[in-house]
């Protein structure tokens, strides 16, 4: 295994490729056999590029979604992420890629409960070694772009929903990432605060130059992307 620094020294940095996926199978275990859940999945992401994914439920989209953010190992297939093939990196490496280059917006906030607003989007940078003071002052500027400089100090329970996912978008552009992957980020929220989170998620794609994968049911959603990918069956369709 190489480690990060050099795998990324090494990359293709010429390319405007945030990600690019090619021949991406998953197979889960069932009992005595496997279930092939994706065939093959190729895709490319520019650098600033907003793609939504649509699909029927079971898809495929949010397996997509988890080998593309390192959260699950591809059956076969290449991923490369900043151009770096991620499969010749170490568990601690690919871990430290998707902290560094990766965020995530999930459809449940999924804050830590016992930590309050400002720990709780400070803690990426922690991770990545940043000092206390200066991850809080990051986490607190942030915050208060979106909205939430009255919320600091509070724990999520005490927020409404609207208000708890934008302390996950906060969370997770912390770290400048390069590349954003939201599953269904207002599924759980009404019309009107779904409004409120997709502008600023846009807001923030756009400001930072990130690409973004955002699966979702809704066409409205995917029309305002800058390319729709539809997913069946584990398969890309061919555009009509």
């Amino acid at each position: 295994m190489v480690s990060l620094q050099e795998a990324i020294s090494k990359a293709d940095l010429e390319s405007d490729l945030t990600l690019s996926a090619t021949g991406l199978v998953k197979r889960f275990p069932s009992g005595n056999e496997e279930v092939e859940v994706l065939h093959g999945i190729d895709l490319e992401l520019k650098e600033g590029e907003i793609v939504a994914i649509l699909g029927p439920s079971g898809a495929g989209k949010s397996t997509l979604l988890h080998l593309l953010g390192l959260m699950e190992q591809p059956t076969a297939g290449t991923l490369k992420i900043q151009g770096q093939e991620v499969q010749t990196l170490s568990a601690k490496d690919r871990a430290r890629l998707r902290n560094e280059y990766i965020g995530f917006l999930f459809q449940f906030h999924h804050l830590l409960p016992e930590l309050n607003v400002l720990e709780n989007v400070m803690l990426p940078q922690r991770i990545l070694g940043v000092s206390e003071r200066q991850a809080a002052a990051q986490a607190a500027m942030l915050l208060d772009t979106l909205g939430l400089r009255a919320h600091l100090y509070k724990r999520p329970a005490a927020l409404s929903g609207g208000e708890q996912q934008r302390v996950s978008l906060a969370r997770a552009v912390v770290n400048e990432p390069a590349l954003i992957l939201a599953d269904e980020p207002t599924g759980n929220l009404d019309h009107e605060t779904g409004e409120v989170v997709l502008k600023l998620l846009w807001e923030e794609a756009r400001r930072r130059n990130a690409s973004a994968v955002i699966v979702t049911h809704q066409e409205d959603i995917a029309q305002r992307a800058d390319r729709a990918i539809r997913l069946r069956d584990g398969r890309i369709e061919a555009p009509k």
